[in-house]
């Protein structure tokens, strides 16, 4: 007896089985010679980063902090509490501060944030990388300010796709970070009449092409410095104590990072030590602190370091800043002679080959 006919994706039935390049065809449509044209079958890759204001002057940077500073994934503190201070003292004396640190590092050719600079960049090689493919449309976004994730999502529509992959480029995952950009593309979804088919990316902090592209980044960058670091901090962005207790997986996912870093690289424990960053307001933060590593440090007679900041895809105001100004700064005055902060892995070779293995990886079964 013949096995019965099998059916290929897109609809005939064959009398064997489906090839891998039957599998690849977008289905076909079928519909009246009068029906208005419609463009479906093609898949998005939306690659989502944390945000930037749009200018350095005082509404700009008001309106970026006020969206980044409202979100509850971000400030867990009851609005009856937090929204008083946020729209008065905050809101009124940060926008200045923060003003004057991104325009030390403003992008002025382009006239934005580099950021916004390096995440168009992965964004179109990524598109390079898949242009062989007609089916595949890559985008960025960020999840405060602009682009945003609602409009890209009405672009990627638009554009044919009823799959949409929502990357965020945080390699450790956070309630913070990747949940607030998922909720952000879910809100979206939630207005949208013909919704397209949605995945999600996981946080990758503990994937073998990171972890390796990490180790080459900082091979390289040591070995272009004109000293050897005696010690390399891995600076992650900070987050309040409380949030690990809650049950956030972010601390646990840094500190495996470092640690397989160290050991991709092959140095002694002391030679690569986690410690946490950009801290805010008074409550207690993940330990070690960056910036009190970083003065002990030199206070103890160290005077060579580098820091690299893994948990950043791409350089922004807190590496760029807050570490190559600000902690190389403390360490020279507490005695310190030789820092560098070096690169984030942003659209480097290794960066972006980083993104196409995990892009790929998560498009499996939809093209």
């Amino acid at each position: 007896m013949h096995p019965p006919p099998s059916r290929s994706r897109a609809g005939r039935v064959s009398s064997g089985t489906m090839t891998s390049q039957t599998a690849d065809i977008a289905p076909p449509v079928s519909k009246p010679a009068d029906h208005p044209p419609i463009t479906i079958g093609r898949v998005g890759v939306l690659l989502v980063n944390l945000g930037t204001p749009d200018a350095t002057d005082y509404w700009s940077m008001r309106r970026y902090l006020k969206e980044f500073l409202s979100d509850p994934r971000v400030i867990e503190v009851p609005k009856l509490i937090w929204w008083p201070l946020l729209n008065g003292v905050i809101l009124t004396t940060r926008p200045q501060k923060s003003g004057k640190n991104y325009a030390s590092i403003w992008n002025k050719e382009r006239n934005e944030s580099p950021l916004r600079t390096i995440t168009r960049s992965q964004s179109d090689k990524l598109s390079a990388v898949f242009a062989d493919n007609g089916r595949i449309v890559v985008d960025w976004a960020m999840r405060y300010g602009t682009p945003s994730i609602a409009e890209k999502i009405d672009g990627l529509k638009r554009a044919g796709c009823d799959r949409i992959l929502i990357a965020p480029l945080y390699p450790q995952y956070s309630a913070t970070t990747t949940a607030t950009v998922n909720d952000k593309a879910f809100d979206k979804l939630r207005t949208m009449r013909w919704q397209p088919a949605v995945r999600t990316m996981p946080s990758y902090h503990d994937d073998p092409v990171y972890i390796a592209a990490l180790a080459t980044s900082v091979e390289r960058s040591i070995a272009a410095l004109d000293f050897e670091p005696e010690i390399v901090l891995a600076s992650f962005h900070g987050l309040p104590k409380r949030n690990l207790e809650l049950g956030d997986p972010y601390h646990c996912h840094c500190v495996k990072t470092a640690r397989l870093l160290r050991e991709q690289l092959g140095w002694p424990q002391d030679k690569l030590r986690a410690t946490f960053q950009s801290r805010f307001g008074k409550a207690e933060w993940l330990q070690p602190y960056t910036d009190k590593t970083v003065e002990a440090l030199a206070k103890a007679g160290v005077k060579r370091i580098a820091v690299v900041t893994p948990g950043f895809s791409a350089d922004c105001v807190e590496t760029l800043e807050e570490i190559a100004g600000e902690n190389a700064e403390i360490f020279r005055h507490h005695g310190g002679e030789h820092f560098a902060a070096l690169p984030c892995l942003n659209d480097s070779p290794e960066g972006m080959a980083l993104l196409e293995h995990l892009v790929r990886r998560e498009l499996l079964g939809w093209v």
